[in-house]
């Protein structure tokens, strides 16, 4: 008996080994096809293997970990270790970590969009295209993580985006699609999404529980404490979050519901940027503050790496606590102030009234640094156990030139999120929005008289708000697989009255490893 016990470990490396060199020779055959297929298929295969190959690792880790433990009845068991398994609805493909050291999951995510012909009196270089049109999206995104110790954590997401985009992202201030590569001559090729180090400070012994995530490990946290990162990141990763519209892969798609629109947050044409957060939390409060760079032109990939002179701050206040009484809830009130090498609208319109330019152009000018400041409000209300509500509002100067984000001064939306549970369809959910957005006078004023912005240019402009009403139904088909009709209604496509109405139906694929 003690004998088989000795061979039992060993017996488990030859199964790892022979499992890692099984992945070694699908990695070749996945670098054989990524050598000789579609770029859009070769990536999926290759980031796909490495996902396979990973989880095989993992899978015979754990595996040797259970058979070191033997057959005892008296070994303690880790109930998170086969909750996916023992969960008749599991939400991914695959289990994972029931360590809190490493992290270990992906997600694929194709959004197919569509919109008939429409009617207009008119169209511009950026404007969107009045014919039939249809396009996909997707993005995939390997997320890792480590833990150094019980503070102190190192995020790593690898991203590939690509597809296309309804008349290449142009045309709408609130666009139908938050995954569309805004530019279409990036490369293809796999990217560091996010990389960043996560240092916890605590400020009380009493801990609360942790939902952990691709953004966080720990399975606890001090309940007041003060929370670092540092590295590359997105800004809506940490502010103007709520859980009914801040998710394209379960939730709404559009730009202006997803986001606050007013927010011209730093970001290069990816959505990322690179910068410091610091979180302070407390029980019912949190504030956070963060600085970061800012791209070198308009919607740019490249960031300006002289924060002394081009950067931006955010900050956000956050109260935990529902309007309507014993219901969960919160508000949160943002703002943001960014420098960079930005234009000033009526600045533009001035050379063209004076016959210096045949069209306003914005970026026509010297190198300076101009400031671009906002505000906005995020409430969530939660209304019955499967009910919850949200509103945002926000507010920017209107007269420096929309330079990151969206092409909105203003906006306000509002929306309502009705999860499955009632019809006994647990990770079903569904929901509906409005959202209305719009420009300052002096953005208005330049559009008009034909200028173009980074998203929008109709040659002319008959001013009207941007109104767009979006609803969408998520169904969990199995495990980690996610599919969701939608529709959007669109009136006044890019403020111009004189363009549409448009209706974009999609249909979205979600998959979670």
């Amino acid at each position: 008996m003690n004998n088989q016990k000795n061979k039992e470990p060993m017996i488990n490396e030859l199964r790892l080994l022979t499992i890692v060199n099984t992945c070694s020779a699908r990695s070749i055959v996945y670098k054989q096809k990524y050598k000789s297929g579609n770029k859009s298929i070769r990536t999926l295969m290759l980031v796909l293997g490495l996902l396979i190959s990973l989880l095989a690792v993992r899978s015979a880790c754990a595996q040797q970990a259970n058979a070191a433990a033997g057959d005892s009845q008296s070994a303690p068991q880790d109930p998170a270790a086969s909750s996916s398994d023992t969960d008749p609805d599991p939400e991914t493909i695959f289990p994972h970590f029931s360590s809190t050291l490493f992290w270990l999951s992906g997600s694929a995510n194709f959004i197919f969009q569509t919109h008939p012909e429409f009617s207009a009196a008119y169209s511009g270089t950026h404007s969107l295209m009045t014919n039939y049109e249809k396009a996909t999206s997707r993005v995939l995104t390997l997320y890792t993580g480590m833990r150094i110790n019980d503070s102190t954590e190192i995020l790593v997401d690898v991203e590939e985006a690509g597809g296309a985009a309804l008349s290449q992202g142009f045309g709408l201030a609130g666009n139908t699609d938050l995954d569309i590569v805004r530019n279409p001559s990036l490369s293809k090729a796999p990217y560091l999404g996010r990389g960043m180090i996560h240092k916890v400070f605590a400020l009380s012994k009493d801990k609360v529980e942790n939902e952990r995530s691709y953004l966080s490990l720990f399975d606890e946290l001090p309940r007041r404490r003060l929370e670092i990162r540092f590295g590359k990141f997105s800004m809506p990763d940490f502010f103007d979050l709520n859980s009914v519209g801040s998710d394209t892969h379960y939730q709404f798609t559009n730009w202006s519901i997803d986001n606050n629109g007013a927010w011209d947050y730093a970001a290069d044409t990816r959505g990322y940027t690179v910068g410091l957060v610091a979180d302070y939390e407390d029980r019912n409060w949190g504030f956070r503050f963060a600085e970061a760079l800012m791209p070198k032109v308009a919607n740019g990939i490249d960031l300006v790496w002289k924060p002394w002179q081009v950067h931006a701050e955010n900050w956000e206040y956050e109260l935990r606590r529902g309007i309507v009484p014993k219901r969960p809830g919160s508000v949160k009130i943002l703002a943001y102030t960014n420098y960079a090498n930005m234009g000033i609208y009526r600045d533009a319109v001035a050379q063209f009234d004076s016959g210096l330019v045949s069209i306003p152009d914005i970026t026509n000018h010297p190198w300076h640094i101009t400031r671009k400041y906002g505000v906005g409000v995020n409430v969530e209300q939660n209304l019955t156990p499967n009910f919850t509500i949200f509103a945002r509002w926000g507010w920017d100067n209107g007269k420096t030139e929309s330079f990151a984000y969206t092409e909105i001064d203003s906006t306000i939306a509002e929306g309502i999120k009705v999860n499955g549970a009632k019809w006994h369809r647990k990770q079903d959910r569904g929901g509906f929005a409005f959202v209305s957005n719009g420009i300052a006078k002096d953005h208005q004023n330049y559009l008009a008289d034909g200028g173009l912005g980074f998203l929008l240019g109709d040659g002319g402009l008959n001013y009207g708000r941007e109104n767009i009403i979006e609803s969408f139904y998520t169904a969990h088909v199995w495990r980690g697989i996610y599919v969701a009709p939608a529709v959007q209604h669109i009136n006044n496509p890019g403020y111009n009255r004189d363009r549409g109405p448009v209706v974009v139906p999609s249909f979205r694929i979600h998959l979670e490893f």
